[in-house]
Parts: C-alpha cells; structure tokens; sequence
C-alpha cells in the first residue's frame, strides 16, 4: 500500500512528476488464481436486451435456427441468464500456456504525462497469437470438437482473430477456414502466415469461393473487404456444407463476449493486490469482446454494488456506430445471412475506410455492448488513427511494448483522461486493456513514419449511406 510517500513530488529535468513509492510495476497472479468460470453480465443487466430475429422470418430466432452454425453448448450459453458459467477444465488447461496474464503499472507512461493519474493495464500480448483472441477461441474450438465438428469457417479483420482460431484449432484437432478482409490480407502477410503454421487455409476476402463474395466482386471488383462482408463469406461456407462443419465468430455474440471476462476476473484480483481500484475502465472496441472483457467484471461491481466506475469504449472516428450510427436491429454481415441484432450500427452494407487498425472495422456494436450505452451504464469515444498513432509510439518510447493498431485506440483515450486529470488535479485511477502486440504491425508504423496515413473525415451521406436502406426500424 502507498504510504505517506504517496503525495510527494519531485523535480527532474524541469518536470514535475507524481512519484507512488513502494507499489509494485507488475502484479501477477498464479496458475490456480484463473478464474474458473466466467461471467455472464445478462444475469445482472437492468434491461435485457432484445431477442435476435430470424433474417427470414423477422421472428425471434431459437436454438434450432442457431445450430447450424454453433454447437449447441455455445447456443446455450448464448442465451443463458445464469452469472457464472464454468470452464471446463481442458479449457483452463489450454489457458495456462499464457494466463494468467500479467497486469502492470504504467509509471514510465506517467511521469511523461506529468500527470497525477495512476495509470494501469492489462497485457494480452503474450498470448500464442499476440492478443486477447485465444480467450474465446479456445473454448469455441473445444466446444466445437466435442459436439464432433471437423472444420471450422471464420472471418478475420487484422488477422488477430484467425490467428487465434488457428492456434485453439490446432489444439483440438479440428481444420480452419479463413476469410481475411482484403485490406488486411495485404497488410498484415505476416498475420496469413501465422496462421498457416497452425495449419489454417486463408482467403482474400471478397473472394470467388462463395456467391457472397462474388456479388461483391461484381459490384466492385476493387472492394477493400469489410469484416461484413468477410462474415457472409464465413457464414455461407459453414451453412451449405452442413453436418461436421460449423462457424466461428470473434466478437459480438454474447458467448464471445463472455469468454473474454477472464481478462477482467483477473484484473480485478491484480487490482486489489495493488491496493487500488480503478475510476476509469478503458478498452478499444470493433465488435465489443476487447471491451466486454474487462470491463463487464467491473460492470457487475457498478450494477450491483453501486460501484463509481465509468467504462468507456473507444472506436476509430472512421467506424462511429457508438457515437455516430443507430439503435435499431440489422444484420451481422453485409449480405443479411445473419440474423437481425438489436445494436448501434452504420448499417451492414457501410464500407469503412483502410485504416491499419482492422479488427475495429465493423459497422456494428454487440448487443450486449449496445444495450449497455442505451441505459447509460458505459460510454464510448471515436478517436482519429493519427492520434492514436503518436498515443502508441508514445506508450512504446515510455513502457516498451509496441501495441497493435487496435490497442493504440484505448491508448489515445488513456491520455486523454490523464490529461485531464492533471489540468483537474486530481488523482484518477485508470485500468486499459492492452489487448494485442504490434509486432506483425510493422508496416502500418512505417506508413504512419512516412507520413501517409490521413485522418478520415465522413460526410453526412458516407455516415448515413448505409442506414438508408435498411428496413428496420430505429429502437425506443
């Protein structure tokens, strides 16, 4: 615990720094302190968010019209109101490769700040493939394997996701089909590579493998991918073969996001170790895993014990469907294979722009997510990638990690609450979650050095492009 030390402050190089004597730079946990269960915010959420509709016949879809895509056990948790679901100890076992993972005390991060904050983050990095992603991809390959699926068809965006899927596939015996959004088909090689040393076949996507892919490519032979579209490919894939072949998603599912709370069942353990909890929750968001998994642990606390905590969900400025889209129910892909989500989105068929920062390139928010930001319980910030480029090459001179594309944008956030606390004087506590490495990034900071990234201005008709032609409804 800090002491009376704990206020002083000293001059260095003619800067002000607040100095915390004697706490720890890193906490770590040991193997028996994973969680072994994970939590599952339904259960407490003050408004249950609405049921998903058919895409054919707008009713609310049940477990039948899921199983040909899901093994019934994640069909299960999908829709489960229980708080606390147990991980199935092969799970855990999986797990111990990389968790529990580390959590640390940025200080280098603050003195450079000069800030008052006390600033803290969670690093998924050192998992298999870099990121958070195995946290989900090995239970959904386990699950998979025991109902006696073969294959397994996913989309990926930056290649975190595929890379993961890839890794928990290998792991139980089952093959990998990837759809990699063209973009970053072509900026991340390295990402494609990973995943075919664990044995996955990768496709550009929109590809000529499926009719998905083809309308796309007739439309626009030039098109730059989108996660949509990549899911269309994914989805068609796995539903007309059938039988011993599912798929698998990365985010937005309630059970995606559910997996993902090991991060913050850890965290709030390391964060007691420290004697500190935190004021401020921040993680980046594309589909909401990144978010949900560590902040839904702290959630609970705010719901239920009335906890003073804000969550904020941060997005790239050039995919605003928190601060910018629409409450309403639209699909999961771009070409409506999916059923019909109750969630802030910019419409399926909305294209965003190239940015390096792949895995947040999705037009919609989960529901979970969505429905949270309606009944006020989180916030979310959209932040231009030159920001959140100097924010990452700044966290990289001062703590020495590289972070990924995405994580850079929870990075910008933290600066700025640290900012503000400084012109405030106060003394936050600040949790983020350093969800993934940039290590197989290296040619989205080389753009960035080079002076070709541009921050992305959307006009009223690109925001709203995709929202026209929807026929559902905006949600009260």
């Amino acid at each position: 615990m800090p002491t009376d030390e704990s206020d002083l402050k000293i001059i260095f190089q003619k800067q002000t720094y607040w100095v915390i004597m004697n706490e720890p730079r890193k906490i770590i946990l040991e193997e028996n302190e994973i969680p072994r269960s994970w939590y599952n915010i339904q259960a407490d959420m003050p408004n249950k968010p609405l049921p998903a509709l058919h895409p054919g016949t707008k009713q609310p879809i049940g477990p039948e019209d899921l199983s040909v895509l899901f093994p019934m056990e994640l069909i299960k948790q999908e829709v489960s109101q229980e708080p606390w679901i147990e991980i199935p100890e092969e799970v855990r076992e999986v797990y111990k490769i990389w968790r529990p993972t580390p959590l640390f005390r940025a200080l280098n991060l603050e003195k450079a700040l000069d800030t008052p904050a006390k600033i803290y983050y969670k690093y998924e990095g050192v998992s298999p493939a870099g990121s958070h992603k195995p946290n989900t991809a090995v239970p959904q390959a386990y699950y998979n394997m025991k109902e006696g699926v073969k294959k397994i068809a996913t989309e990926t965006g930056a290649g975190q996701w595929g890379s993961a899927l890839a890794f928990a596939c290998e792991k139980f015996g089952i093959e990998l089909e990837v759809y990699m959004v063209k973009v970053s088909y072509e900026q991340k090689p390295f990402r494609k590579l990973l995943m075919n040393t664990w044995g996955a076949e990768v496709f550009s996507s929109p590809s000529d493998r499926t009719e998905s892919g083809r309308n796309i490519l007739a439309e626009n032979p030039n098109s730059p991918g989108s996660l949509g579209i990549a899911i269309s490919e994914a989805v068609e894939r796995a539903a007309i073969s059938g039988g011993t072949k599912k798929y698998s998603l990365g985010s937005v599912l309630n059970h995606v996001l559910m997996h993902q709370t090991v991060i913050g069942l850890e965290a709030i353990k390391q964060m007691e170790k420290a004697g500190a909890f935190p004021d401020i929750v921040i993680a980046p968001l594309g589909g909401g895993s990144n978010f949900a998994g560590l902040s839904f642990p702290f959630l609970q606390q705010k719901i239920k014990n009335g906890k003073k905590i804000r969550c904020i969900a941060v997005e790239p400025a050039s995919c605003p469907k928190l601060t910018k889209g629409e409450f309403r129910y639209d699909f999961g892909d771009t070409a409506g294979l999916t059923p019909l989500l109750p969630m802030y989105t910019l419409g399926h068929s909305f294209v965003p722009e190239s940015i390096h920062a792949g895995g947040l390139r999705y037009h919609g928010a989960s529901v979970l997510v969505s429905q949270l930001l309606k009944d006020g319980l989180v916030e979310a910030s959209a932040i231009h990638q030159l920001e959140c480029f100097k924010a990452g090459v700044l966290f990289t001179n001062t703590e020495g990690i590289l972070p990924a594309p995405e994580a850079t944008h929870g990075i910008a956030q933290v600066i700025r609450e640290a900012n503000k606390a400084k012109e405030e004087g106060k003394e936050k506590t600040i949790l983020f979650n350093l969800c993934g490495h940039g290590y197989l990034d290296m040619s989205a900071y080389q753009d960035y050095y080079d002076g070709k990234l541009v921050d992305h201005e959307l006009t009223h008709e690109e925001l709203h492009s995709g929202l026209k032609v929807l026929e559902t409804p905006t949600i009260d």
